[in-house]
């Protein structure tokens, strides 16, 4: 995806986001983000595009320290004006990346071909599945994400998050994971060890102990742990089930 499909993306995704939580009360649980109500999803989401529009727009070489981190987001307003405090954050955080130079210079934290893509991409994943939370707290489903945008942040978390050293998912045996979609041209081969998994685009040499099939905006639910193996019905899991309890235990991206 381009730099400009992901900035639409996170406008898209944020209004969508904005519109659940409209519709809801502010009290209201958040199933995919156990002990999260509603509250603390706005509060969280605003805190988060404040800050990354901060490190755009000051280009800061190195990430905020907690100070600094806290100035970006200000104080948290009262729930009255949540909702309003959260819509301003993000639209600043579009207009942000909008203006931002292509040689922008600043600090990311995966590989990316310039940190202005990286910061488009991370914003526009970041936003879409945290809209699935608040589509998850009113109890209704929203839209399903595009093809393009869920085949994108599949690769993110698979061949960007998962491979970090920080990295939870971790095997006392080699164990392999296959991710398919059959709806677009996307597949990762996962090789799980005591250290950080191996990725490599392809179905692999061997067949895998599991594979998951299914169209791509199931499956980046699924693998962003917003949709459990029963909920993505669409999704094929063939082999060793055990190794989606691993995935969901380990790794989970809030």
């Amino acid at each position: 995806m381009e730099i400009t499909e992901h900035i639409d993306a996170l406008r898209r995704e944020g209004t969508r986001l904005a519109e659940a939580a409209a519709r809801t009360e502010l009290s209201a649980p958040v199933p995919t983000c156990p002990d999260w109500q509603l509250t603390k999803l706005l509060q969280h989401i605003g805190s988060v595009h404040r800050w990354a529009a901060a490190i755009v727009s000051g280009g800061a070489p190195t990430p905020p320290d907690e100070a600094d981190a806290q100035a970006a987001v200000g104080p948290l307003p009262s729930d009255a004006a949540l909702l309003d405090w959260y819509r301003e954050g993000h639209a600043a955080l579009v207009d942000t990346l909008t203006a931002a130079p292509a040689d922008l210079e600043c600090w990311t934290f995966l590989s990316s071909p310039s940190p202005l893509a990286f910061w488009a991409r991370r914003q526009a994943h970041e936003t879409a599945v945290h809209r699935r939370d608040a589509d998850a707290a009113t109890g209704v489903p929203g839209p399903v994400v595009d093809t393009a945008l869920a085949l994108d942040g599949i690769d993110e978390l698979v061949s960007g998050f998962t491979t970090l050293g920080r990295s939870k998912l971790r095997s006392d045996r080699p164990r392999t994971l296959l991710v398919r979609a059959t709806d677009g041209p996307g597949s990762w081969h996962l090789t799980i060890t005591r250290d950080a998994p191996a990725v490599t685009a392809g179905e692999g040499p061997e067949p895998a102990d599991l594979t998951l099939a299914g169209p791509a905006h199931e499956l980046y639910l699924l693998l962003w742990n917003r949709l459990s193996a029963q909920q993505a019905g669409e999704v094929k899991a063939i082999g060793d089930q055990s190794l989606l309890a691993l995935w969901s235990e380990t790794a989970a991206v809030l």
